[in-house]
C-alpha cells in the first residue's frame, strides 16, 4: 500500500509540473529584477558584515592554523569543503568549523542557523572565489561514508508525499517549471559552489543547508537540522556534482 501511495504521489508531481511548465513561467517583471540584482547583488552586504565578524572572532591566520595549511593556502582548501576534520574525526561543514575557531579563540560559537553565521560562512567561503571546487569524496572512509549517506538522503523517498531530492532533479524532470522556477540539475547550476546566496523571494541571505530545510518543508519530509551528520552529507553529495560539473566557487549567489 505504502508502495502504492508512493508511486501515486509521484505521478501527481509529474502531472503537475508538466502542466505548470505549460502555463506558468518567470514573469517579465521578476526576470528583469533578476538581472539588476545581478549586477547589485544585495547579499554583498551581508558579505561586508561578515568580514567583520570573521576578522574580530576568527581570523585567517586561526582558521588556517586550525587546518593545518598556510594562509595563502586558505582558498583552495576552503574550497574542498565539506571536509574530513582530524581534531574531531568527522566530516564537518565550513561553518562548523568557524564555530570551533570560534570558540579556540575565547569567542561563545554563533549557532549555525544564526544570520551572524550566515554572514561569517558567506564571507569565509568567498576568500575561495574563483577556485575549482576539489572537495576528495574518496580521501579517506569517513569522507565516502558521508557521501554515501548524502546521496542516500538525497534519493530516499519520505514523507507524507513519498518525495526525495532527487522527485525534483533527475534527469527526467529537470526543465520542468514547479513555482514558476524551472527545476534544475545541481550540478549544473553549481549549487555546491554558489552558497550562502541572496533568495529574491525571502529577500534574505540563506546557506546551503538551510535551503534544504525549506525544500524539506515544502515537501512535508521532517526536517534535519543544520550541521546534523545527515545535512553535512547531503551537502557533500551536492557539491560532489558541483565538482563534477568543473564548477567554481561564486559568493554570494543570488536565487530567486
Amino acid at each position: 500500500m505504502r508502495k502504492m501511495i508512493s508511486l501515486i504521489a509521484a505521478s501527481a508531481l509529474t502531472v503537475s509540473l508538466t502542466m505548470a511548465s505549460e502555463q506558468f513561467s518567470m514573469s517579465d517583471a521578476d526576470r528583469a529584477l533578476y538581472q539588476e540584482m545581478l549586477e547589485n547583488n544585495p547579499a554583498d552586504i551581508f558579505v561586508e558584515e561578515g568580514s567583520e565578524l570573521f576578522d574580530e572572532l576568527v581570523t585567517e591566520e586561526a582558521l588556517a592554523k586550525f587546518l593545518g595549511v598556510k594562509v595563502d593556502e586558505l582558498p583552495k582548501t576552503i574550497a574542498s569543503f565539506p571536509r574530513y576534520i582530524p581534531q574531531v574525526d568527522e566530516v564537518l561543514g565550513l561553518d562548523q568549523v568557524l564555530q570551533a575557531v570560534m570558540y579556540l579563540n575565547g569567542h561563545k560559537p554563533y549557532k549555525l542557523k544564526s544570520s551572524e553565521m550566515f554572514e561569517m560562512l558567506a564571507y569565509a567561503k568567498s576568500l575561495a572565489n574563483d577556485e575549482q571546487i576539489n572537495i576528495d569524496v574518496n580521501a579517506n572512509k569517513k569522507m565516502q561514508e558521508s557521501f554515501k549517506l548524502g546521496e542516500k538522503m538525497f534519493m530516499t523517498k519520505r514523507g507524507k508525499r513519498g518525495l526525495s531530492c532527487n522527485s525534483c532533479h533527475s534527469k527526467e524532470v529537470v526543465g520542468l517549471i514547479l513555482r514558476t522556477q524551472p527545476l534544475p540539475n545541481l550540478g549544473d547550476v553549481n549549487a555546491g559552489g554558489t552558497w550562502p546566496a541572496y533568495r529574491m523571494t525571502k529577500s534574505s541571505l540563506r546557506t546551503l543547508q538551510r535551503r534544504f530545510q525549506g525544500c524539506m518543508k515544502n515537501a512535508l519530509l521532517a526536517v534535519l537540522p543544520i550541521g546534523s551528520k545527515e545535512m553535512v552529507a547531503l551537502e557533500v553529495y551536492v557539491t560532489n556534482l558541483a565538482k563534477k560539473k568543473d564548477k567554481k566557487i561564486s559568493i554570494p549567489g543570488l536565487k530567486r
